[in-house]
């Protein structure tokens, strides 16, 4: 009695990895697409559970919750903000600027003061409470 098998070659695909791949793939394209923003205000963010202390001179803007802008607890008109902080930089462009503003104000308020900045390549740090 002469049993035949069934001895032909049957392709297979094994698409138990590809869902791995593909996670990778997306995961890999949603950080590149958000790093790659040019809309993006850059600026250094500071660390809020620990206090550093730097010895770089630092130059504080200060907002309260009047809309009232202050440049080392000087008082500064609105309109004469960039001018003032420009004066106070100087020619030492390279110092920080670090803006503190209440956590109650609205968000465009921040912006507003963050696009004098970006409008003169300064570096500005949003100082927060260590919480």
């Amino acid at each position: 009695m002469a049993i035949k098998r069934n001895r032909r070659f049957h392709a297979e695909v094994a698409t138990s990895s590809l869902s791995d791949i593909m996670f990778f793939l997306l995961l890999f394209f949603i950080i590149i697409s958000t790093l790659a923003n040019p809309n993006v205000i850059k600026m250094t963010l500071p660390k809020a559970e620990s206090t550093e202390k730097t010895n770089k001179q630092l130059i504080t803007l200060s907002v309260n919750e009047n809309k009232e802008f202050f440049i080392d607890k000087e008082p500064v008109n609105p309109e004469d903000l960039e001018a003032h902080l420009l004066a106070k930089l100087g020619e030492d462009k390279s110092q920080t600027v670090v803006v503190r503003i209440p956590y109650n104000l609205q968000v465009q308020d921040l912006v507003n003061v963050l696009q004098i900045g970006v409008k003169n390549n300064l570096k500005f740090v949003i100082a927060t409470n260590k919480n």
